[in-house]
């Protein structure tokens, strides 16, 4: 591995982006990739306190400073009218943090959180790199295309959104080195199911689909009927409202901590399409049915789904459609064929080197200041 000296030529890598785990952990995936080939590079996030960035960044060792950045809510809420007075207090602060930690390479991962630290960063003159994870590209990496360098993009269908296709590159999402599969055996043992039998794997989200779990509840007479084994992570949200529903073969979770085990016990995934969650898909290659949520940004959960459906390398199921079509997409779990034929076009839309890929070009942009 080739060596680089921080004492000589300081390797400061700013990184912004979050409000959700879609924006938050690809850019922790380039991070840690970053850190494990120049091992003293000094790596500073910028978010919101409030938000996941705020409570998962220090954890994993990071050094991280909050803004006060907030976007605006969906319904009607007083605090949208602060939005421009927040975007304000916001741009100074990052301006004071770039001016403070002089980043050579600002990496912005979308979320209103990036746009201030990332303009503030270009201002003090460092390169920037754009990740931008979902089919439709947010706005806040829209605004801020003129001043990167490079913007690494998940799907083929983004490029059309861009005005200078000279710095796209089609790298895919980030995902964290720890993913990785296991023998389904020992994932099922860890579960306490039956190897001999289909698994059916239910996520979304960490705080839950409505939607989604209670489709899977009207559903539950079905799956016992055809001896489908279910891990169904509920969310925060609804565990104690469906937790009564669990017995040997239908395990109720509200959030799964190891997802590689949940991952490899199954046969089948439901969840949502959020950029994360389809990389990982991708990259371990498990057949899966889509269900966009309709409660997201510029519907782009629907356009990330659409883009793996056309390609037969997931099923797209709407939201409104679920609760009348869940035992049938259920039945798939039956068809080796058409397992077979998600799971290896799956694995040829992968990039499962997209972190190594956008760590060797901040490093390079770095090099090159």
């Amino acid at each position: 591995m080739k060596e680089y000296d921080n004492k000589k030529k300081p390797y400061r890598f700013l990184f912004a982006g979050g409000g959700t785990g879609g924006h938050l952990f690809p850019a922790v995936a380039v991070a840690e990739k970053i850190r494990n080939k120049i091992p003293d590079a000094e790596i500073l996030f910028v978010g919101s306190k409030t938000k996941i960035e705020g409570k998962v960044i220090p954890k994993l060792g990071f050094r991280f400073k909050p803004v006060w950045i907030k976007g605006f809510t969906r319904r009607f809420s007083l605090e949208n009218f602060l939005f421009p007075v927040k975007l304000v207090v916001s741009i100074m602060q990052s301006i004071f943090i770039n001016i403070n930690f002089k980043p050579r390479v600002a990496i912005g991962s979308g979320g209103y959180a990036s746009g201030p630290a990332i303009y503030g960063a270009s201002l003090v003159g460092a390169k920037v790199i754009l990740l931008e994870q979902n089919s439709f590209p947010g706005v806040t990496t829209r605004i801020l295309e003129k001043y990167a360098e490079e913007i690494h993009i998940s799907f083929e269908d983004s490029k059309k959104y861009f005005k200078n296709k000279s710095k796209l590159k089609l790298t895919g999402t980030p995902v964290r080195e720890k993913l990785l599969n296991i023998s389904r055996e020992e994932a099922l043992k860890s579960f306490g199911l039956d190897p001999s039998k289909k698994t059916l794997l239910v996520l979304g989200g960490s705080l839950g689909a409505a939607s989604i779990n209670a489709a899977i509840a009207d559903s539950i007479n079905f799956f016992e009927e055809k001896d489908i084994q279910l891990i169904w992570q509920t969310g925060k949200n609804y565990f104690s409202r469906f937790r009564h529903l669990s017995s040997e073969t239908i395990i109720i979770k509200d959030f799964i901590e190891d997802m590689n085990f949940a991952y490899s016990a199954s046969n089948l995934v439901i969840a949502r399409a959020g950029a994360t969650t389809i990389a990982e898909l991708l990259t371990l290659a498990i057949p899966a049915a889509l269900v966009p949520s309709p409660n997201v940004a510029a519907n782009h959960q629907y356009y990330n789904a659409k883009s793996l459906a056309d390609q037969n390398a997931a099923i797209l199921v709407e939201d409104h459609e679920l609760k009348d079509k869940v035992k049938e997409i259920s039945l798939i779990i039956f068809d080796e064929q058409k397992l077979n034929d998600l799971k290896q076009n799956a694995e040829r839309l992968s990039k499962p080197d997209a972190a190594e890929l956008i760590a060797e070009s901040a490093i390079r942009l770095a090099e090159a200041k």
